[in-house]
């Protein structure tokens, strides 16, 4: 994925200005910032809720700016993970495979994601049934079912108590290391973001301050602005 001088303008201000980064293929990659700095809006915008005021972006070298969400092969795992409470976890994970044509295996690609989630043997339960660790990898095998070339996270962790958090950080990560699928994850906490990413955006002001690795981040931050907030 490559986002070329990506723009989001409102009439009152700039959510995004000018952002350029590339995302490797199978990488864990973070947009990092306090709250307002654009990290949200560039995840929408690659999601395709939200469309660019200017620049491209590009899957695969194909300029996916101005495609509906449903047309770009990625999927987003929201901060409320919006589950269906009527629907069973089974019913849930089932519920993207229903509206694609051609799927002849989609019971057997529910069972093979709920048990990569291990959510294995809990299908006929309720939404209502689980706890906040159990909603979040219903929510996960949902999007990872569909089998996306992205998977979009935003604040994948904030509904979480920080005990569990600390639990499901590492589970998330090993879960797309088994699975090559890339991640971008949107985050406020920066030990989120340096524990579980390859690759880190920091945000501020809508705008990159710095882009790389978390060693080189935390180490050889750029900017005061990083420097203070990752507390380098």
């Amino acid at each position: 994925l490559s986002l070329r001088k990506v723009s989001k303008h409102y009439p009152t201000h700039r959510a995004v200005n000018d952002v350029s980064f590339d995302v490797e293929r199978g990488c864990l990659f973070a947009l990092l910032g306090p709250s307002g700095c654009g990290k949200t809006t560039t995840l929408r915008m690659i999601a395709g809720f939200d469309e660019p005021t200017g620049g491209e972006l590009l899957l695969n070298t194909q300029n996916i700016s101005h495609l509906r969400p449903y047309e770009r092969n990625a999927n987003t795992v929201f901060q409320n993970y919006a589950l269906f409470p009527h629907l069973t976890v089974a019913g849930n994970v089932m519920f993207g495979l229903k509206r694609r044509s051609g799927i002849t295996d989609a019971e057997q690609r529910v069972l093979k994601v709920l048990d990569l989630v291990e959510m294995e043997g809990k299908e006929s339960r309720r939404i209502d049934q689980l706890s906040g660790g159990e909603k979040q990898r219903v929510a996960l095998a949902r999007a990872l079912v569909l089998e996306p070339e992205i998977l979009l996270l935003d604040e994948p962790l904030s509904a979480l108590d920080p005990k569990l958090r600390k639990q499901v950080r590492a589970e998330l990560k090993a879960l797309q290391r088994r699975t090559g699928i890339t991640f971008i994850m949107v985050t406020h906490d920066q030990e989120e973001a340096l524990s579980m990413s390859d690759k880190i955006a920091v945000m501020h002001k809508g705008e990159l301050e710095q882009l790389g690795t978390p060693q080189d981040i935390y180490l050889r931050p750029r900017t005061r602005f990083v420097a203070g907030f990752l507390g380098g």
